[in-house]
C-alpha cells in the first residue's frame, strides 16, 4: 500500500509537471527574488513569485486547472465567461486561497472579494491597484459597448517592487495611458471586444511599459504591432503564445 501511495503521488505530481509543461514561461527578477510568469492561453496567466501562487482569469477553455497548482490567490477582471469560470476557480481554490473579483464575477463564483475600479489594497505582501477596465469605441449592435465603464477592472500588482499591468478586456483607456512605473504589462488585442494594434501601440506609446506582453489577441495580426512599435525604444515586445 505504501508503494502504490508513493506511485500516486509520484503519478500527480507528473501530471503536474506535464501540464505546466506544455505552457511558455519568462521568469523576470525582482527585489524579492524571481517571478515565474506561464501563459496558460487567452487571458489565463500564473505568476509563482516568493512561495504566491497567482491566478488571473483562469478558464477550462485553456487548461485542466485541476492539473495545476493550487491558488494562494486569484484576480478576476470581469464576469464574461473567458474570464471568470466557476469550474476553473473551483479546480484551484483551497480555504486559504484569497480571490478578488467584480460585482458581476463575484454573483457567478460567490467566494472572495468583491473589487471596484480604483481601489488600493494590501495583501500577502502584494500592493494591488485596480482601473476602470471598458471599451471606447467598440460597441454590440445596440450600442451599449461589450465592456462597460464601471463593471470591470484592469489590475496593477506590484511584486517586489515590479509593478505588473493586466489589461482583462479593455481599450486604450486615459487611465490606462496616465499610468507611470509600469514595468510588464499584459494589454489585450482582438476585436471586436478590446484594441487593435493601433489602440495597444497608443497605449505602449503612452505608459511606457519596460516589457509589453500582447495577450487575448486571437487571429489579430502580432506583426502590425511590431511594426508599430519598432521605433519605440523604450518598450521591449514580447510575443508568447496565448
Amino acid at each position: 500500500m505504501k508503494g502504490l501511495q508513493v506511485a500516486l503521488v509520484l503519478f500527480a505530481l507528473t501530471g503536474t509537471a506535464q501540464s505546466q509543461g506544455r505552457f511558455q514561461k519568462d521568469t523576470v527578477q525582482t527585489a524579492k527574488g524571481p517571478l515565474v510568469m506561464t501563459f496558460i492561453g487567452h487571458a489565463s496567466l500564473l505568476f509563482e513569485w516568493n512561495g504566491q501562487v497567482i491566478y488571473i482569469d483562469p478558464s477550462s477553455r485553456e487548461a485542466n486547472f485541476y492539473q495545476l497548482p493550487k491558488a494562494t490567490m486569484i484576480f478576476v477582471t470581469h464576469h464574461h465567461g473567458d474570464h471568470c469560470d466557476p469550474a476553473a476557480l473551483k479546480a484551484i481554490t483551497t480555504d486559504k486561497t484569497k480571490t478578488f473579483m467584480t460585482p458581476l464575477a463575484h454573483e457567478k463564483w460567490n467566494q472572495g472579494m468583491i473589487v471596484r475600479p480604483d481601489q488600493t489594497l494590501h495583501i500577502n505582501g502584494i500592493t494591488i491597484e485596480t482601473l476602470p477596465a471598458y471599451n471606447l469605441e467598440h460597441k454590440r449592435e445596440n450600442g451599449q459597448p461589450y465592456h462597460v465603464k464601471g463593471e470591470c477592472v484592469s489590475y496593477v500588482l506590484n511584486l517586489g517592487g515590479t509593478r505588473i499591468f493586466i489589461g482583462g478586456d479593455t481599450e486604450n483607456t486615459p487611465e490606462m495611458k496616465a499610468l507611470r512605473d509600469i514595468d510588464i504589462a499584459f494589454l489585450p488585442m482582438n476585436l471586436p471586444y478590446t484594441m487593435t494594434p493601433e489602440m495597444v501601440a497608443d497605449a505602449a506609446r503612452a505608459f511606457k511599459p519596460r516589457i509589453l506582453y500582447p495577450y487575448h489577441y486571437g487571429k489579430s495580426d502580432l506583426n502590425h504591432l511590431l511594426e508599430l512599435l519598432a521605433d519605440e525604444q523604450e518598450v521591449e515586445v514580447r510575443i508568447r503564445r496565448f
